[in-house]
Order: C-alpha cells, then sequence, then structure tokens
C-alpha cells in the first residue's frame, strides 16, 4: 500500500513570500493525508505569505530556516510556484544548493507551475522531459529539457505539473513517487 511506504518520510517543501497558495497547502495536505511529514524549508525565519491568485494570501510557518535545513535529512522536495516564490528562490545561492542536493543525489523532487525555475538554476532539467506553467517553455527549452503541455509528467525522480488546476494529478503522481524507493539515476545529468 502507497501509504505505508510513505511513513516516515520527511518532505522539504522549499518556499519564500509569493508561493501559490493553493500549490503548497493542497499538495502538503494530501502528503500528510499519507502519512508523511512535511516541513516547510524558507529563507525567512518566521512566516512566508502566500498569493492566491490575485491578491496576497495566508501567512504559512516556517518550520525551519534555510540556513539551518540539511538537505541530507530530507527524502524527497516539493517546490510549489507562484511567479514571485521561484523567482526569488532561484536568485538565492542557499536555495539553489539546497535543490542541487536532491537533484544530484537522485531524490524524488516535485515541482508545480513556476516551480521548476529554481531546478533550471540548480542545472537539474537538462535532458528532462517537463512541463510547467506556459511561460517557463522556452526558459526550459533553453536549459535543456524538453516541455510538453500536460496536466502532469513523470520523468525518473522528477513530476512536474503546470498549475493549480492540476493539482488532483500533481498529488497523485507526487505520492507514487515519493512511496517508490529511491532511484539510483541522478535528475542533473553529468557532461
Amino acid at each position: 500500500m502507497v501509504s505505508d511506504n510513505l511513513r516516515g518520510i520527511r518532505v522539504a517543501i522549499l518556499a519564500t513570500d509569493g508561493f501559490e497558495q493553493a500549490e503548497l497547502l493542497a499538495p502538503r495536505k494530501a502528503l500528510q493525508d499519507v502519512g508523511v511529514t512535511t516541513m516547510v524549508v524558507a529563507p525567512k525565519d518566521d512566516k512566508i505569505k502566500g498569493w492566491n491568485r490575485k491578491e496576497w494570501g495566508h501567512e504559512v510557518p516556517v518550520d525551519i530556516p534555510l540556513k539551518e535545513a540539511k538537505a541530507e535529512d530530507f527524502h524527497a522536495l516539493l517546490l510549489p510556484g507562484g511567479v514571485m516564490n521561484p523567482d526569488r528562490l532561484r536568485m538565492d545561492p542557499e536555495a539553489v544548493a539546497f535543490v542541487k542536493h536532491f537533484a544530484v543525489g537522485a531524490k524524488p523532487i516535485a515541482a508545480i507551475c513556476h516551480g521548476p525555475w529554481t531546478l533550471i538554476e540548480a542545472d537539474a532539467v537538462r535532458g528532462r522531459t517537463m512541463t510547467s506553467w506556459p511561460s517557463l517553455k522556452t526558459d526550459l527549452r533553453n536549459a535543456g529539457a524538453k516541455w510538453v503541455d500536460q496536466e502532469v509528467v513523470r520523468d525518473g525522480s522528477l513530476v512536474t505539473s503546470r498549475k493549480p488546476d492540476d493539482i488532483p494529478a500533481f498529488n497523485r503522481e507526487m505520492i507514487q513517487l515519493f512511496s517508490e524507493p529511491a532511484p539510483t539515476k541522478p535528475l542533473r545529468k553529468t557532461a
């Protein structure tokens, strides 16, 4: 049973102010509902503020400040979207290094909407088939990914999705991926 394989799993949710509220809260709840421990990791120490489609949304407590987080303490990574959130994270060297740890270590990663921007900065998309919010299509292609317009795409240890409407499919594939034994193939392909 999938949920039995998820007991004891720790998932880092890397986000900062401007995360798309539904893309953090709904996947987090889905993971918690099957027994996964989720921890919000952020460059801030206390709370981060969500974006709810067209206006500011709710605040979410930060469980572990990024400066104190150790990627090796987590089994998997969730990258919610929102335009502001990953744009800020991809400019933060600590955030990029945190994501690289998962990519190089072949740990499962789930990214939705604009979340793949941080994966691009971590050089973790080359040779992968992915989806995202449509405006990232050229960015992903320029970084060496094959972009497709589908509600959810799985490529090895990576699951990607386009938008909040795709969350049910995203959650299903993310939970399936996180329940499987760790792959041995790194997400980031080396030259």
